[in-house]
């Protein structure tokens, strides 16, 4: 499913959301698209670009524990990221990414693997992964971009649920 970048800023600057992003496959896509759209300040704090294992634990906290156990694309390596970003951006919401974009990849992590994190105050952080396969660099890149678009839109979604159920 495409997603409608203009709704999901329109749907968080309602809801007085504030997002984040730390990326580290898609190298600032994600937080790209979110800033294309115009009126995207009042909804997007920062994007932090953490290509590197020095740059996860440097700008996001991530553990040199976790990345020596479980590596850099992980579920558990995404859940830290999430976090990292909603604890230093002081942000509502945020969503990471860290995969292998190809070309390349192994028996055991395939090209294509692309592990997501979505972090929301006082919640749980919420991981998957998506085997997108041996599309190509560019292909994978977009599908990951997308659905952390996605991502972020059904948290919002989940968000207004929430606040309109809730007695005032």
């Amino acid at each position: 499913m495409t997603p409608d970048t203009a709704a999901l800023i329109k749907q968080a600057t309602a809801l007085g959301v504030t997002i984040a992003t730390a990326e580290s496959c898609t190298g600032g896509m994600i937080a790209a698209a979110l800033t294309d759209i115009p009126g995207s300040s009042a909804v997007v704090d920062r994007g932090f670009v953490t290509y590197s294992n020095r740059a996860k634990m440097d700008m996001l906290g991530v553990r040199s524990e976790t990345l020596d156990a479980h590596g850099a694309v992980s579920e558990e390596v995404a859940n830290e990221m999430a976090a990292g970003a909603l604890n230093r951006g002081q942000v509502t919401l945020t969503v990471s990414v860290t995969g292998i974009a190809g070309p390349g990849g192994s028996e055991f992590k395939p090209e294509g693997r692309v592990c997501f994190g979505l972090a929301r105050s006082d919640q749980q952080v919420i991981t998957e992964t998506i085997e997108f396969g041996a599309i190509g660099r560019d292909r994978v890149r977009a599908e990951t971009r997308d659905h952390a678009l996605n991502l972020l839109t059904r948290a919002l979604t989940q968000i207004e649920q929430e606040s309109s159920s809730s007695p005032d």
